[in-house]
């Protein structure tokens, strides 16, 4: 091939490429997430890649993220159908940007084949075309939880979602972290009381959103150019700043449920927040782990209730590693029927590239076998192998090294892929029925009848 027609193999801005251990890291934390996930009784689905345009831009929930959009490349000696191919109105197709939009048009077609309250995970790659930077990606894997009810989804739903994101975080032993809670109808309240156009609320929600990335002098100014007055921004600013524990934001919210006229919206929000947190806690969530923040609203304008934020202590900068809330409108939308839900998500990707930067995860060995067996001799290959199966049927990961080369450069490759032990069999221990087992770790060697190899590595490995 001539230089000039060099390809560029690299892989596209924004779009992640894992190695072994990186992608070993990933399988290890989605079992993790999905055993969690499956305790709790939800079941596994999974949606296309490509939905309907005017499905995924359906009442404004694209929200702030581009969507990719397909269009069909042609090769050359098939222009003629350009036209035909061409997708337009109804035809359109892009690339799902969330795991939400795409359940709520699953449930739409699938309605009479599913139970209710339908309780979905759902671990699957999504697309957003933004600008890639560290820690962002243009493609990246999401593990979602959510469940859908027609007509009534009891608030206990609401109060699982944190049991479940301490279960899965502890489980992976990330540190300290913090479930900040909130319910947008305590924000919508309180922005009615101050005096907000109902038709300026969900902007200025927005704004709110922000607080924590762009600080309060930003936020001031954004809800300015909203035409919201400075004595009512500055409420607005006092009461997402209301602190204290638990019991005492709740009291605090109260009291001002009490004293507030027309505050409807605002002390039923209290009264679902009050029943959150209880069930919260008969699940034994540690006080420890949750909070309520008044500041923490979710962007999306389809959240109407619960909303969640989880932040890792220390390592506040990472921003949000797992988010989510109560919808009311985003499923009956496709059904014209009222279908409320509730969920989470953990961005996995993200996630990944983020904590291993920071020293808080670590990949794994570059490959899961636990025993390299040494390939001493071809003539012995026979043996070989069937130490080799006779170790696999006992559980055990095992790499049989097909080529000869020298014991020492053996080594020195099963340590490089992070396995911990060889077996070395040579004529005698063949012939004594006995293997040398090598632990790379402590450099201790011992010899073993063939009979007893697998549970010794066992005992080891333990």
């Amino acid at each position: 091939m001539a230089k000039a027609d060099k390809i560029n193999f690299s892989t596209a801005s924004g779009f992640p490429e894992f190695l072994p251990g990186e992608k070993r890291l990933e399988l290890y934390l989605l079992d993790t997430i999905r055993k969690v996930f499956e305790s709790y009784g939800f079941t596994p689905i999974e949606t296309p890649a490509v939905e309907r345009l005017e499905v995924l831009q359906a009442k404004g929930n694209q929200g702030d993220n581009i969507i990719y959009g397909l269009n069909p490349i042609l090769p050359p000696n098939r222009q003629a159908e350009k036209d035909k191919a061409g997708e337009t109105g109804s035809e359109a197709r892009a690339l799902k940007f969330d795991q939400t939009v795409p359940l709520a048009a699953y449930i739409a077609r699938h309605l009479n084949e599913l139970t209710f309250p339908f309780a979905r995970y759902q671990m699957d790659v999504v697309f957003r075309g933004e600008r890639a930077k560290d820690g962002r990606y243009r493609q990246f894997r999401q593990c979602d939880i959510d469940v859908v009810a027609r007509r009534e989804l009891s608030l206990l739903y609401d109060a699982q979602m944190p049991a479940i994101i301490t279960e899965i975080f502890d489980a992976v032993n990330i540190g300290n972290f913090l479930i900040r809670i909130n319910n947008r109808k305590i924000l919508t309240g309180f922005f009615k009381s101050v005096g907000i156009e109902e038709t300026k609320i969900k902007s200025c929600i927005g704004i709110i959103d922000t607080l924590e990335k762009v600080g309060e002098k930003k936020v001031k100014q954004e809800l300015e150019k909203e035409g919201i007055l400075a004595e009512q921004t500055q409420k607005i600013i006092d009461f997402v700043h209301i602190n204290g524990t638990v019991d005492e934001v709740l009291d605090k919210l109260k009291y001002l449920a009490q004293t507030t006229p027309e505050a409807e919206e605002f002390s039923l929000g209290v009264t679902e927040l009050e029943t959150v947190i209880t069930g919260v806690r008969n699940l034994g969530v540690p006080e420890n782990r949750f909070c309520i923040d008044l500041s923490i609203a979710r962007g999306l304008n389809y959240y109407t209730g619960t909303v969640y934020e989880t932040t890792l202590i220390g390592h506040e900068a990472l921003g949000s590693i797992c988010s989510g809330g109560r919808y009311e409108e985003l499923v009956g939308m496709f059904l014209d029927e009222k279908m409320p839900g509730v969920g989470i998500s953990i961005g996995l990707t993200r996630l990944i590239s983020r904590l291993i930067k920071a020293g808080i995860l670590n990949t794994l060995a570059a490959t899961p076998a636990q025993v390299m067996v040494v390939n001493m001799q071809d003539d012995l290959m026979p043996v070989y192998l069937n130490v080799s199966q006779k170790l696999r049927k006992a559980g055990i990961n095992v790499i049989t090294n097909f080529d000869q080369r020298a014991v020492g450069k053996q080594f020195q490759l099963a340590e490089k892929q992070g396995i911990p032990f060889c077996v070395i069999i040579g004529s005698q221990e063949a012939a004594a029925q006995k293997a040398s087992f090598k632990d790379l770790r402590t450099r201790e060697q011992v010899e073993v009848a063939l009979e007893d190899l697998a549970e010794e590595i066992k005992r080891r490995l333990a």
